[in-house]
């Protein structure tokens, strides 16, 4: 028996009216449809007024282990599984990257219906320079993680892309500005093609005040990327003194060393023998 087909499908973030038109008919061509919330589901379909003979079941973090085997199974015997979250593309941030590597690995067929992405819209009305940008997903909850990890993107040269969640939209903006200075230009893009949509953009320390009065809302930050660094010279003295600099600038040993190694063009290891030489 041939293998059914894995779609992916996007869903509007916010007007219902930008849903894909290919969504409707792969809608009522699904065998099974995995939705991340079944509720909200059933509302876009009633509001797509879309008819889903197909079985449908919850697909979101809680059940995504437990559930794939299921789908995976679904899908060998033939089925056409559709996969949809709430809001954009599946396995963006969202349940889904769990059934399309078991699916890759089966050899089942991968495809996707086009859409919807917060990530793309939120960088494209930004202002900030889009030819070359990373998406970092949500930062860590806790204080010293996400510290750690702003400091570990210090050097990124690309414009990056986060999620947020509305109440940690304060405190993320906050550690930002600490970790690569206030005046890096940022945008902070919130309710994006709904009814309150809002995009501040400005320096991260202003955008940090504007926060500490509240935000609420689906928020996507775009952040300008660090300014291209200029060569280190790899003698011992200058990688030393390159990593000295990173570091009263608040990046970790670690990370600056990595850094210092990457500009020089030298091993890492070469870096941390010219900083720990003398100590």
């Amino acid at each position: 028996m041939e293998p059914g087909v894995l779609v992916l499908a996007a869903t509007p973030i916010g007007q219902v009216g930008d849903a894909p038109p290919r969504l409707a008919a792969e809608l009522a061509a699904a065998d099974v449809v995995a939705a991340e919330d079944t509720r909200r589901f059933k509302r876009l379909t009633t509001d797509l007024g879309v008819s889903v003979p197909g079985r449908v079941l919850s697909y979101f973090e809680g059940n995504e282990s437990g559930r794939t085997p299921q789908l995976l199974e679904a899908l060998l015997a033939g089925d056409r599984v559709l996969l949809v979250t709430d809001a954009g593309m599946p396995s963006v941030s969202d349940p889904g990257y769990r059934l399309v590597a078991a699916a890759v690995e089966a050899g089942v067929r991968v495809t996707a219906v086009p859409g919807p992405s917060a990530v793309l819209t939120a960088l494209a009305v930004s202002g900030l320079p889009v030819d070359r940008f990373c998406f970092e997903g949500f930062l860590p909850r806790k204080s010293g993680e996400r510290a750690r990890r702003l400091s570990a993107l210090a050097g990124e040269e690309r414009t990056l892309v986060f999620f947020e969640a509305p109440h940690r939209t304060e405190a993320a903006l906050r550690a930002m500005a600490e970790a690569w200075g206030p005046d890096r230009r940022a945008a902070v893009c919130r309710e994006l093609t709904k009814t309150h949509e809002e995009v501040r953009r400005g320096p991260l320390a202003d955008l940090a005040a504007w926060a500490g009065e509240g935000v609420r809302g689906e928020v996507t930050l775009v952040i300008e990327g660090a300014t291209p660094s200029a060569p280190v010279a790899a003698d011992r003295d200058s990688l030393r003194a390159a990593v000295a600099e990173l570091e009263e600038d608040g990046v970790r040993r670690k990370e600056a060393i990595l850094e210092v190694a990457r500009l020089a063009g030298v091993p890492k290891r070469e870096v941390y023998d010219a900083v720990h030489k003398d100590e």
